[in-house]
């Protein structure tokens, strides 16, 4: 197969992939990076094609940024792709990576270094995360949500807190909806006892967690208090992984008004094994039910 039909024939497969515009940005983005390195064409030269810079390039092979179909037809020429035939599946992804997600209708309440995590977090066939301070946001009751939004938002509306609460228990289709993700979450124990929102929220959150351990594709651990310092003292992070091969694994590393996204395989492998070594750490998944009801009978 040449380099053009190995072109038309990804398009096909990958168009139907979960995550929006986001995954398919990224995957176009990486055909364009493939075609411009078989070629022996420089960022820069290709930047040139388009009227940009090589910085550009960059961001659009990366899947950071929206894509122009002129830029993408410009690119394709200079790659030697003519072939109207050859041409039509990328032009048409192009289009499509273009059409607004789900969570594009939350865009007033949603920072765009987070949207992006959406889009990776909806197209992730595995969720792997480490929380420190709260119940991870795929496990949020709304009560309990609000009192976290609150902690980062004090002077929100309440018709913006309604808003935040509702992206929040939109995600968690991700995990309850159909082809659900496996959600894997380890927890220390101090997020489980902070008493956010007040005793009420509190016993609906536990009781919640009680209900999710029994979806079997939910995995939730405890690290509990006498385990003392452990490998993730670092802070809380997230890794994704997806079904298409094109896309790496992502560990995700939210920061005060920012976020780190993590891709490179010395990174990813890194915070793998710190994942691996936590589940050691924490309780067995069998006893997290047991734990659970245990703190319940003390917040009554």
């Amino acid at each position: 197969m040449n380099t053009a039909q190995a072109a038309n024939a990804e398009p096909a497969r990958i168009g139907t992939a979960r995550g929006g515009p986001t995954v398919l940005r990224i995957l176009l983005g990486a055909q364009l990076r493939r075609l411009r390195k078989e070629h022996g064409i420089t960022p820069e030269k290709a930047g040139s094609a388009i009227r940009a810079s090589h910085a550009k390039i960059s961001r659009l092979e990366l899947g950071r940024v929206s894509f122009k179909e002129r830029d993408i037809a410009d690119l394709l020429t200079l790659y030697g792709m003519t072939d109207p035939a050859d041409r039509a599946p990328l032009l048409s992804l192009a289009r499509e990576a273009n059409t607004p997600g789900w969570w594009h209708k939350y865009g007033d309440v949603l920072p765009s270094w987070f949207e992006v995590y959406i889009g990776l977090e909806e197209a992730a066939s595995v969720i792997r995360s480490y929380e420190l301070q709260f119940v991870p946001g795929l496990l949020q009751t709304p009560d309990y949500a609000r009192a976290v939004i609150l902690l980062g938002n004090p002077n929100a509306s309440d018709a913006e807190l309604d808003k935040r609460i509702s992206l929040r228990m939109r995600r968690q289709e991700r995990i309850t909806g159909p082809d659900a993700a496996k959600l894997w979450a380890v927890v220390d124990e101090a997020a489980l006892r902070r008493p956010m929102g007040g005793e009420k929220a509190m016993r609906g959150q536990i009781e919640h967690l009680i209900e999710m351990t029994g979806h079997p594709n939910v995995t939730l651990q405890v690290v509990p208090f006498e385990r003392g310092g452990h490998s993730a003292a670092g802070g809380p992070f997230t890794i994704l992984r997806f079904e298409a091969r094109e896309l790496p694994d992502v560990v995700y590393l939210e920061q005060l008004t920012s976020a780190l996204y993590l891709d490179k395989p010395e990174d990813t492998e890194a915070y793998m094994q710190v994942m691996n070594t936590l589940c050691v750490e924490a309780r067995p998944a069998f006893r997290t039910k047991a734990f659970l009801e245990k703190l319940l009978a003390e917040i009554r």
